[in-house]
């Protein structure tokens, strides 16, 4: 009997892990629909953005994550977690604000997609069993906004360096971990920003922009809190679990 109750927690182990690498392909894919439609390299979209603006993407990425962390948090007190699909339509319709009146109303607008963005990762947490006001959790909420982001060159290796960083911010408060994980932010949200800025297009790509964004860090946030819930149920070292990740979508 306790041999045939191993060879099942194997056999869902390594559906689990696969369920998860599904989620990590389809946050990938998530962006390159809207990076069809500018026809324009990923890896360039932060050159269409005036120089100023470039500079004062890290600092907004730190405003914007200690707002969110805040906000979000305070407002699941009275407004209850909503449906991902909920989530998503949301946030589209305020890209398509922010994307009406190009680069003004696009840096308006990210304070409140980042905030809406991270009350949506809080919910994945709640639904796997987590308190988003646990110190703990909401590390690993930050770890969320480390991904690389959806508007990145579609067939490139998995990159799970951001899941590798959990480690980092284990030794540090949320504050502190906003800093370690604003650089990168900031660099995704530079893309959005490119992206909702391009002329003729505005308001739809824009749309378009959310709507990615906010399937892309729902995903990414199943499998960040996946890992911790298989981490807590099978009893496997979470990094062995990213390398077994790491494995499955290389194979």
């Amino acid at each position: 009997m306790d041999d045939l109750e191993l060879v099942e927690e194997t056999f869902d182990l390594d559906r689990e892990i696969e369920d998860l690498a599904k989620r990590y392909r389809a946050a990938s894919n998530l962006g390159v629909q809207v990076l069809s439609v500018l026809n324009w390299p990923a890896e360039s979209l932060l050159d269409r953005l005036p120089e100023n603006s470039r500079s004062k993407l890290e600092t907004a990425a730190v405003r914007g994550l200690e707002a969110a962390m805040s906000a979000a948090s305070g407002t699941r007190s009275f407004v209850k977690d909503q449906k991902s699909w909920v989530n998503t339509a949301t946030t589209t319709a305020v890209g398509i604000v922010g994307g009406m009146g190009g680069l003004p109303t696009a840096l308006a607008e990210l304070p409140v997609t980042v905030t809406m963005l991270m009350r949506s990762v809080q919910a994945v947490a709640a639904e796997h069993g987590f308190d988003p006001d646990e110190e703990q959790t909401r590390k690993d909420a930050l770890l969320v906004f480390a991904a690389t982001g959806p508007l990145t060159q579609a067939g490139k290796s998995a990159d799970l360096t951001f899941l590798s960083s959990r480690v980092t911010l284990t030794g540090v408060n949320v504050y502190i971990g906003i800093g370690l994980i604003a650089p990168r932010l900031a660099l995704v949200l530079g893309r959005k920003l490119a992206a909702q800025t391009i002329p003729v297009i505005g308001a739809a790509t824009a749309a378009a922009t959310n709507y990615s964004y906010s399937g892309y860090y729902q995903e990414m946030a199943q499998v960040v809190f996946g890992l911790r819930k298989l981490e807590e149920k099978t009893g496997t070292r979470y990094a062995e679990l990213v390398e077994l990740l790491s494995a499955r979508l290389e194979g």
